[in-house]
């Protein structure tokens, strides 16, 4: 297929590093951190107490869907609270957290691909998640970061690609949106009016018949390979 791209929007967790590891360390970080700092904590709220309690803040708390920080923050007071701990250790508690979540791996090919995509068109960063750019080392390469929070919503309401488009000052299908998620990434991106790339790591089959992506690859390097051999000029 071809056809014309003045901008990407990237998804970040899953597309340009892999989230599980990430999270598995932010448990146990955590976990150490609350032994050193706050032990009745840690002895209330072990790792999969306190797993157990995200979820259910998450879970209480639907409004706030879109700001992962702010859930995070939210279960770590209340640990601190229910645990008898100080609570004038939540911004450290959470600073211990946030460390670690932007302490990334990226894929193989990531960090090359993203410059050599960076290279031929503006890149825009369309995540839920709540990773920060400059502390992961690759502020760099994009134009802006467009945060749920900021927002109101993130993927995959409508709102938030056409958001990024509109910032970009830039019609939908000239923009295409670059994902590892099914629904949020892909599907959303094309029902908001997007062109949409599905970065398909773990050669899962695509399970709608509604909508089917407009580039489908194994890797962010063939995304890079098409923009540049492939891609008609804007």
């Amino acid at each position: 297929m071809k056809f014309p791209v003045r901008a990407v929007t990237l998804d970040l967790d899953d597309t340009l590093w892999p989230f599980a590891p990430i999270g598995a360390r932010i448990d146990r970080v955590l976990d150490e951190w609350m032994l050193a700092h706050s032990p009745a904590t840690a002895r209330m709220f072990p790792v999969e107490a306190m797993r157990a309690l995200r979820e259910a803040v998450w879970r209480e708390n639907p409004r706030l869907a879109h700001d992962m920080g702010a859930l995070r923050r939210m279960t770590l007071e209340r640990a601190l609270r229910e645990s008898g701990g100080d609570l004038a250790l939540l911004d450290a508690a959470y600073e211990a957290f946030y460390a670690e979540r932007n302490r990334v791996e990226f894929y193989p090919d990531a960090l090359d691909a993203l410059e050599r995509i960076a290279a031929r068109v503006p890149v825009v960063a369309l995540s839920n998640g709540n990773a920060d750019l400059v502390r992961c080392g690759i502020h760099q390469y994009f134009a802006f970061q467009l945060h749920p929070r900021e927002h109101g919503a993130g993927k995959p309401e409508a709102s938030f690609f056409l958001a990024a488009c509109e910032r970009l000052r830039l019609a939908p299908r000239e923009v295409l949106h670059v994902g590892d998620h099914v629904d949020a990434d892909v599907r959303g991106a094309a029902l908001a009016g997007l062109r949409s790339c599905w970065i398909n790591r773990v050669q899962a089959q695509w399970p709608h018949g509604d909508v089917a992506p407009d580039l489908h690859f194994e890797s962010l390097a063939e995304l890079a390979d098409w923009l540049e051999r492939v891609a008609e000029p804007a």
